[in-house]
């Protein structure tokens, strides 16, 4: 009910705004008759709550809808609306997402002024979902389906998140959609879940869809080795037939570029002890012909994708010798390395993501972490979705 009440007064179109106002009045309505217990709840009640609420709400928030949006999209799997950011850059309104953890959650919110709705599986969430829109947009996990002596069809996906998003676009037919995937999807299952996902979108949903694309942050200006999967479609009565994937800029970033330039807390220092750990961690892989363990960044090199869990700053790892004050701020075991080798920042991680910098992160450092590894690299979306827009003429 609060995501229909935050998408009820954030949507600058007045249909779809609509769209939400009935269940975001039962929500009022609910927190009048939980306060006056013994009133009758009258309509000017209700009309007056509503208006303190979105006086309230109008707040500035960092990444508002533009009032200039030329057309809509809905965010699936929206993480913390990497999706959206990228979007909206090019004019886009976003009627409606879907995001199931609580703190990204909160990050969203934060920045856009919506709660998300919830888990997208759930027959209340799809309901709530607006009649028509132009783009779908879904990161969604990768999943085996069951296809064993079966076709790979529509119904063979049941079970599994892509089913959801399946589900939504036969419902909804959107103009296009625009799906994102590790770079394992291409061999995952020995290539079936790929192919099951390409056959139930061109043959069961009727759209042209072109060949999916590996597509690298690095080559859209962020200093970031992001390889991702790239699903584009088109509704085949618009009669798109031919798609190209955007060209890579003529861009060099380096980490140097997303680095912090005043000193940086000593909590992003490594302990003498953590890093023997490591070292020796690298050392038992290298004598066994493994090339794994920790890695230290050249400032004018790229960074290895950031992902959930230590590896992903463990194999970030920085050079930086602006620390002055040595004094643990968190419990360590040892003392604070002197050779000034420290893990990345989470604000260091969103830009390697492609966030600007008034972006706000409002949660822990290991929320934040988890969040900009799960997220989808904005300039990479920006660049693609800029290519669907110019063939529907949306642009």
């Amino acid at each position: 009910m609060i995501a229909s009440l935050t998408h009820f007064l954030h949507n600058k179109s007045a249909v779809y705004s609509e769209h939400f106002k009935a269940e975001a009045l039962n929500f009022i309505k609910s927190l009048l008759s939980w306060k006056f217990p013994d009133k009758e709840i009258s309509e000017k009640m209700l009309n007056d709550a509503l208006n303190t609420i979105a006086d309230s709400s109008s707040m500035d928030y960092p990444f508002p809808t533009s009032e200039n949006s030329h057309f809509t999209f809905i965010d699936l799997f929206a993480g913390i609306g990497g999706f959206r950011l990228a979007l909206q850059n090019i004019g886009g309104n976003c009627v409606f997402s879907s995001e199931w953890d609580a703190f990204s959650k909160q990050t969203y919110k934060a920045n856009f002024g919506k709660l998300p709705f919830g888990d997208i599986t759930l027959p209340e969430t799809k309901a709530a979902i607006p009649k028509s829109f132009d783009v779908l947009c879904a990161g969604f996990p990768c999943q085996a389906f069951s296809i064993a002596g079966k076709r790979g069809g529509f119904e063979d996906t049941r079970g599994t998140l892509f089913f959801d998003v399946a589900e939504i676009i036969k419902k909804h037919k959107p103009k296009a959609f625009l799906l994102e995937n590790v770079k394992g999807l291409t061999n995952h299952d020995k290539g079936k879940t790929l192919a099951t996902i390409l056959n139930v979108l061109r043959e069961d949903l009727n759209y042209f869809v072109p060949d999916p694309q590996i597509i690298n942050a690095k080559d859209f200006g962020v200093p970031q080795n992001r390889e991702r999967i790239f699903i584009v479609g088109f509704r085949k009565d618009l009669n798109i037939n031919s798609f190209k994937y955007p060209k890579p800029l003529d861009v060099s970033p380096s980490v140097s570029d997303i680095l912090e330039k005043e000193e940086v807390s000593v909590k992003y220092y490594l302990s003498k002890q953590y890093l023997s750990t490591l070292v020796n961690h690298k050392k038992r892989h290298e004598d066994k012909g493994n090339g794994f363990g920790y890695q230290i960044l050249e400032n004018n090199g790229i960074a290895n994708a950031v992902v959930c869990g230590g590896m992903g700053r463990e194999r970030n790892l920085i050079l930086d010798h602006k620390l002055t004050n040595f004094t643990p701020v968190t419990k360590i075991k040892g003392e604070v390395n002197r050779e000034g080798i420290r893990k990345m920042t989470p604000r260091e991680w969103a830009r390697l993501q492609g966030f600007p910098d008034t972006y706000e992160i409002v949660v822990s450092d290991a929320q934040a972490y988890k969040q900009f590894g799960n997220s989808v690299a904005v300039p990479a979306i920006q660049a693609t979705a800029q290519e669907i827009l110019n063939l529907l003429d949306l642009k």
